[in-house]
């Protein structure tokens, strides 16, 4: 076990590493190679440039853009001024943005021109004039091609550097260091802030189940922007003084090339992940033979077949959500496999885990399953719109309801047992069904919209959704697609659209989503029959 580090800030550990371990690599990613002591210098440039243009200790910093050196220089850059991180999806489409910009009261966006289908720099133009859009001086563009908007490695050039700030001027331990956007039980994504210091040590304690240390080398090709990535991944990485491994995105031929030529040692996967690299026709054994372990989520099953296939045998199965910090429960590297593929481990320390009954709310003994409800390092609440939900969400005496049943085992660990919420995990994804339900209402064509999420072995839901037509005569399938592609990320997208003459309601007039859950597995057979 390796000794915590003294910081309690993201951009204070860095300087930390970067004076423990002068001549070690920190990050490797499709941009480079870079030292703690680079981190720390260009996180003091892009300091600087923020400074500047007025940003302050509180105020927020937007990022939109995919795993590279950037997202870390403007992370820790302004952390270094006490300023909070808020890092959207790269996956997010013009309609999506418009919502988190509304939501985020953002004073500095830092965004790249395009990635994958998306281009960030037209979708900001047409959204120029929307609430929450920051000024054209305060919006600074990776590699532009419109000339719309400051180029921001020449915003940062022509900087100086930024001293870490005395205490009381910049960062704080209390300080919320990111603010992450998850999908929840509404049409618009939850606004999770979350804290410097708890970052640091909930994180290093996830390296430390993992059996991180200085020597390890941890892929990460999951986004920074989820709490997988970045309040997990990265701080865990970071706190050991380790090396993180950033793809940009996730292709598995490119990820047993990094895999093989870095020899990664940690890896942080997902079911699909771990098919689509196995199912790859270069997939070898062999290339894979540095691997130790790493982070799971999925079924004992997904977990036996990972540690067996990609041959990390001290691969670590964990539990947790965004509110959570990621996770807040890991079973011990070390263990038993069986140990290990069975549950998720003994809580974190600092993390405290409860179980109630489903209807009277009342505390569950030892060993008995109920909803699960996590206190500790835990968001102190939503921000934003989604502050509304706060006092259904999270309970009087600081507990959060995590909407999933769980019981702790005779060993003390923590079993999931599946989720009371409609939530829809899609390729280890959360996908709210009232948020892709939002997007089908939004067509002319739909009068009604349920979604519902149906096992698939791939990807372990797929997206069933049933629609009502305003005019079922002239019902438009193929648009209706095309308009869900327009507004809705990918992973969002429906997998199926079933027709239907109306909805299963209660008396009382409520959607009976288990009745529709019943026919979306019936219906997912069939299809399912007919393709043999």
């Amino acid at each position: 076990m390796m000794t915590p580090p003294y910081s309690r800030t993201l951009i204070e550990l860095v300087h930390e590493q970067a004076e423990r371990l002068p001549n070690q690599i920190a990050l490797v990613c499709p941009q480079g190679r870079f030292s703690y002591a680079d981190l720390a210098a260009r996180a003091a440039k892009v300091a600087a440039a923020m400074h500047a243009l007025g940003i302050r200790s509180g105020e927020r910093v937007g990022l939109l853009m995919s795993n590279r050196i950037e997202w870390l220089d403007v992370c820790l850059g302004a952390g270094a001024l006490g300023a909070v991180t808020v890092p959207f999806s790269s996956w997010s489409t013009r309609a999506e943005l418009a919502v988190l910009l509304k939501d985020s009261e953002l004073s500095l966006l830092v965004t790249v021109c395009r990635f994958g289908d998306n281009h960030f720099e037209a979708d900001l133009v047409a959204l120029e004039d929307s609430p929450g859009m920051p000024p054209i001086d305060r919006l600074w563009m990776i590699d532009g091609e419109l000339g719309k908007f400051p180029d921001f490695a020449r915003q940062v050039d022509r900087a100086g550097a930024h001293d870490i700030a005395p205490p009381g001027d910049g960062p704080s331990a209390g300080d919320d260091g990111l603010i992450l956007y998850t999908s929840g039980s509404t049409s618009a994504p939850k606004s999770v802030p979350l804290q410097q210091f708890a970052l640091i040590e909930n994180g290093f304690n996830i390296g430390e189940r993992q059996g991180l240390t200085a020597e390890d080398r941890v892929l990460l090709a999951a986004p920074l922007f989820w709490a997988f990535g970045g309040a997990n991944a990265l701080p865990a990485t970071f706190s050991h003084g380790a090396t993180l491994i950033l793809m940009e995105r996730f292709e598995p031929a490119l990820a047993l090339s990094v895999i093989e030529k870095e020899q990664c040692t940690s890896i942080y996967t997902l079911p699909a992940m771990t098919s689509a690299l196995v199912r790859h026709p270069s997939y070898e054994a062999k290339r894979l033979s540095s691997l130790r372990t790493g982070l799971m989520i999925g079924s004992p099953e997904d977990f036996l077949f990972a540690v067996e296939m990609l041959g990390a045998s001290e691969l670590c199965n964990v539990y947790g959500a965004t509110e959570t910090y990621g996770n807040c429960a890991v079973t011990w590297h070390h263990w038993p496999l069986a140990r290990r593929a069975y549950c998720q481990g003994p809580p974190l320390p600092g993390q405290k885990i409860r179980f109630v009954d489903e209807v009277t709310g009342a505390v569950q003994p030892p060993g008995t399953p109920g909803l699960t409800e996590v206190s500790g390092f835990i968001t102190r609440g939503y921000s934003g719109a989604s502050a509304a939900q706060n006092t259904k969400t999270f309970t009087h005496d600081g507990y959060y309801k995590t909407g999933d049943m769980g019981m702790i085992n005779a060993d003390g660990d923590f079993v999931f047992l599946g989720r009371i919420s409609e939530m829809i995990k899609r390729a280890g994804i959360n996908v709210s069904p009232a948020e892709v339900e939002e997007v089908l209402r939004r067509h002319p064509s739909v009068q009604e919209a349920a979604v519902v999420g149906v096992p698939d072995l791939g990807r372990g839901e797929m997206i069933f959704a049933f629609v009502v037509p305003t005019t079922p005569s002239n019902f438009d399938l193929e648009a209706l697609k095309l308009h869900c592609a327009r507004e809705a990320s990918k992973y969002k997208l429906p997998d199926h659209i079933e027709i239907c003459q109306s909805m299963p309601l209660t008396v009382t007039g409520k959607l009976q989503r288990n009745e529709l859950k019943k026919l979306a597995l019936r219906r997912a057979s069939e299809l399912t029959g007919s393709k043999r």
